[in-house]
């Protein structure tokens, strides 16, 4: 007897049959024709070399064998019939699911206590954890469900992974409140040529979604006004609140800091700070799953309000 030979539709006709005592009516509860059912019969037989049923005055009798298999057959269909119809409802409130995202080491300053918040007061028994994972390779991290999703300077192009735009973004220069451009007006944009004069500080963490930072001052060719490189972008209030230094952040984090901090912030030119894409990404194979959709919806809730004015 092979199992991978058996034709597993016919189990439901094994059930079927043990559970009305009748070919003529296990037929009828399948949607079968009589014909088509003793066929089903006599390929079962064939394939477990025993009757099954046997004919009694009462109808069918299930066969020894029959009584073990038929009713552990029949659990198993209706506990799949359960699983496949039942629907899969997502409560916060009470649920334990688990997801992880990926964020840089900015991404989990300006993102992460949000969204602990929004679960600590919505699902308070659900759990969320980071893992660095570097943007190229995010996709693939999407498609092993190494995360579930991710919140970056992101541009998915790989088949499966599906995105969002929740806001557009600018970097901005950031100092403390005392310092002033070496020459000019201290207006609030600064030229090309007061930027070149200052001495900055950047962020070069190993893996960011801002590596576009140091993109830009060496399009700009100004590489070489860095004079102190952090690992974390956590390093650069503190850095530039007790020095003459300047550091380049994004936009959001500038406002965020200057909310704790006694910092100033300076526009930078617009030749020089292009507008990027901050996106929500995710893979399609979660995209109907409600867990899923809720944590995705928290985050549009959370961080997407700036889309419509973009």
């Amino acid at each position: 007897m092979n199992f991978r030979q058996l034709d597993l539709n016919l189990l439901r006709v094994l059930a079927a049959i043990h559970r009305s005592g009748s070919v003529t009516a296990a037929g009828r509860a399948l949607a079968l024709s009589q014909p088509a059912t003793s066929n089903a019969l006599s390929r079962l037989r064939d394939h477990f070399r025993d009757d099954l049923f046997v004919r009694s005055p009462s109808g069918l009798k299930p066969t020894r064998l029959c009584e073990r298999i038929a009713p552990e057959v029949q659990a198993q269909l209706q506990l799949l019939e359960a699983t496949l119809t039942e629907r899969d409802d997502f409560d916060p409130a009470h649920s334990e699911m688990r997801w992880r995202t990926s964020l840089s080491d900015l991404g989990e300053m300006m993102f992460l206590p949000p969204l602990a918040l929004a679960l600590r007061q919505q699902a308070p028994q659900a759990h969320l954890t980071n893992v660095s994972v570097a943007a190229d390779d995010v996709p693939a991290a999407l498609e092993s469900r190494e995360i579930d999703f991710a919140i970056g300077i992101l541009q998915p192009r790989h088949r499966g992974v599906r995105a969002d735009l929740l806001f557009r973004e600018h970097y901005v220069a950031m100092t403390s409140a005392r310092w002033r451009p070496a020459n000019g007006k201290a207006g609030r944009t600064l030229s090309a040529r007061q930027l070149a004069e200052a001495a900055l500080v950047v962020a070069s963490p190993t893996a960011t979604f801002h590596g576009s930072v140091e993109q830009m001052l060496v399009r700009m060719k100004l590489s070489d006004r860095i004079v102190l490189r952090a690992r974390h972008f956590g390093a650069l209030p503190e850095l530039a609140l007790n020095t003459d230094l300047l550091t380049i952040v994004p936009q959001m984090y500038a406002a965020n800091v200057c909310e704790r901090l006694d910092m100033r912030v300076w526009e930078l030119p617009r030749t020089v700070s292009p507008n990027y894409d901050v996106r929500l990404v995710w893979h399609a194979s979660t995209a109907q799953d409600p867990a899923h959709q809720w944590i995705r919806s928290q985050v549009h809730r959370l961080f997407g309000r700036m889309q419509a004015a973009s």
